[in-house]
């Protein structure tokens, strides 16, 4: 597959989120999750966590009431960490460079706040994203056995040693760093 096959069709409109869209972050997780996290987890990170950003790609056409946001990254920005927590895109827009384009705009944001490396743990059966993960880098360290749930399996603890600079990790035509992300 060719780089340009992995940009979105669409130029996304990514958003930091708000605690207005939080229905629509439980939805979205759920549709996408077979264990989800709680809404009150969710209302902790928009509300309560210093931490905490959750970055949101609303529906291109920005009518869809059922479904208005169509992809989010939930992270931390602890210290020298940036630490990926949930990554979900609505299955009609995968494969479509939007997985991608969040986490270059987590990394940006993470340089912008001071962050050095980037932490993630993925699911041993989740080749898709392992794959993604190691195209920007990221390498494997270590194996949780038993981390997850419904089904039971094993995680695989990946890292970015040395967060790149936006020039390396541009998500999507053209956007760079952290002027693509609306506050």
């Amino acid at each position: 597959m060719t780089g340009s096959a992995l940009l979105p069709r669409f130029s996304p409109r990514i958003r930091v989120a708000r605690p207005q869209v939080l229905y629509a972050l439980v939805r979205l997780q759920d549709a996408c999750f077979s264990v989800a996290w709680s809404r009150k987890s969710f209302e902790a990170y928009l509300t309560g966590n210093p931490f905490s950003r959750v970055l949101v790609v609303p529906h291109p056409d920005g009518n869809d009431a059922s479904f208005p946001l169509i992809a989010y990254l939930a992270c931390w920005l602890v210290f020298e960490e940036l630490r990926f927590l949930n990554l979900a895109v609505d299955a009609a827009f995968r494969r479509q460079g939007l997985a991608k384009t969040l986490i270059s705009q987590a990394i940006q944001l993470g340089l912008e706040n001071g962050c050095k490396r980037g932490l993630l743990e993925v699911r041993a059966s989740n080749h898709n994203a392992r794959n993604l993960y190691q195209s920007l880098h990221f390498k494997e360290y270590a194996r949780r056995k038993f981390y997850y749930t419904n089904p039971s399996e094993d995680a695989i603890l990946m890292s970015l040693e040395s967060l790149p600079s936006s020039s390396k990790h541009e998500g999507s035509r053209g956007h760079r760093g952290g002027k693509n992300i609306a506050k």
